[in-house]
């Protein structure tokens, strides 16, 4: 069992969907979690489900699309916390909604400002924490399916998600010295508010259901235990790794 006592990780985006089951995951096996969200009702909320699992845990409000935002935030945690062992980069937005040809470029960076500048953001502030400390760590960037299979409707989400995972393998290369590992979760379909539009849409439910080998899209729960793995600083040898959770969709 991965046994994260005394371990301390910043969960962007994880006061709901993939960010609170993973961070359900981390306070199951002991460890501490920074949530960071910009609602505050569901920063609450999640604090509730976390504090009946055990340990310590906090919630802070910040938006990811804010660089200020995120290094004020990062300086908070650490002073609350003590220390940092990890941070999982999940906080994303969907796409414009618009037509490839119909987005415009300020569409088209306000998808990459959350979805890749923020990730980039939040990586570079933990990176600077954890290699101060000199005890290595654990980074995780929530990437997607749509940066394997062809994203058509969704480019700029999709662009974004591919970006992740380029950074990630650098990273992991560059960080490899500090004992920092560095990876990428890829999720397939999942029931959370950000994909709501899709799972309640019964033609594409169907679609995407029937081309899934596990026959259902993922509950957010699903990814608790996934979490506690990728947060195990203890585990050094993996790292650079796309970790595709996706019940078989992308091997199809």
């Amino acid at each position: 069992m991965t046994d994260l006592t005394n371990k301390v990780f910043i969960i962007t985006g994880g006061n709901g969907g993939i960010g609170l089951g993973m961070a359900e995951g981390i306070a199951a096996a002991g460890g501490s979690v920074a949530v960071w969200g910009r609602n505050e009702t569901k920063n609450a909320e999640a604090l509730e489900t976390l504090n009946a699992l055990g340990g310590n845990h906090r919630a802070y409000v910040c938006d990811v699309g804010d660089e200020a935002q995120i290094v004020q935030s990062m300086n908070q945690t650490t002073d609350d916390f003590g220390r940092l062992d990890g941070l999982f980069a999940n906080a994303g937005r969907g796409g414009t909604g618009k037509s490839f040809v119909d987005m415009s470029l300020a569409d088209w960076r306000s998808v990459m400002a959350v979805n890749l500048d923020g990730v980039f953001l939040t990586l570079r502030e933990a990176a600077r924490v954890l290699i101060e400390q000199g005890e290595g760590g654990s980074l995780v960037a929530v990437s997607s399916t749509s940066a394997i299979h062809g994203a058509a409707g969704n480019e700029a989400y999709g662009t974004a998600k591919t970006g992740l995972n380029g950074l990630v393998r650098a990273l992991a290369v560059g960080l490899a010295r500090h004992n920092i590992r560095v990876n990428s979760l890829l999720p397939g379909w999942t029931k959370t508010d950000l994909a709501a539009g899709g799972y309640e849409n019964d033609t594409f439910r169907t679609v995407t259901t029937k081309r899934t080998p596990v026959r259902r899209w993922a509950d957010p729960s699903e990814f608790r235990e996934v979490g506690a793995f990728l947060a195990d600083t203890s585990l050094s040898f993996h790292t650079g790794q796309e970790v595709v959770v996706d019940g078989g969709y992308t091997v199809f």
